[in-house]
C-alpha cells in the first residue's frame, strides 16, 4: 500500500520491487556521495600517486554521486541520470583496479575484497540500467 503510494508519487509502474529498487539505489548514490565529502582521505588513498587533482576528483565524482541520486527519483531525469551514474562508474574504475592490483598498499582488506568489488562495478551498473534506463520502470500515464 504505501509502496504504491510512493510509485504513484514517483510516477513509476512496475512492482513494489522496482519502486523499492529505485529509492535504494537514490539512497545508495546519495550516501556514497556524500562519503566523498566527509571521509575524502579514504578516496584519495585508492586513487594512483601520479594522478594530478586527485581532491578535485573526489569532490566532483561525490558531487555527481548526489546529483545523480538524486534525479533518479524524477521520472523526467531519471533515464539521464541512469547513464550519467553508468559513466560515473566507469570513471572510477580505474581507482579500483587500482587498488586491487596493488593490494599490498591496503592492507586491511583482503585480495579477494578487492577483486571483488571490480565484480560489484558491474553489478551496480547493472542495477543503474535496470532501475533506470530499462523499459521495466515505465512512466505513468
Amino acid at each position: 500500500m504505501i509502496l504504491s503510494k510512493i510509485a504513484s508519487l514517483l510516477n513509476v509502474r512496475g512492482s513494489c520491487g522496482s519502486v523499492l529498487s529505485l529509492i535504494l539505489l537514490s539512497a545508495f548514490f546519495i550516501t556514497i556521495g556524500v562519503d566523498h565529502f566527509r571521509n575524502p582521505n579514504f578516496y584519495l588513498n585508492i586513487m594512483p600517486q601520479q594522478w594530478p587533482l586527485k581532491l578535485e576528483a573526489v569532490y566532483v565524482s561525490g558531487f555527481f554521486e548526489i546529483l545523480g541520486g538524486v534525479c533518479v527519483i524524477f521520472h523526467q531525469l531519471r533515464t539521464l541520470a541512469g547513464w550519467g551514474l553508468i559513466a560515473l562508474l566507469i570513471a572510477v574504475y580505474p581507482a579500483n583496479i587500482h587498488m586491487a592490483v596493488n593490494y599490498h598498499l591496503f592492507p586491511d582488506v583482503s585480495q579477494t575484497m578487492l577483486y571483488f568489488r571490480l565484480l560489484l562495478q558491474f553489478l551496480f551498473a547493472y542495477w543503474v540500467y535496470r532501475t533506470t534506463i530499462s523499459k521495466n520502470l515505465q512512466v505513468t500515464h
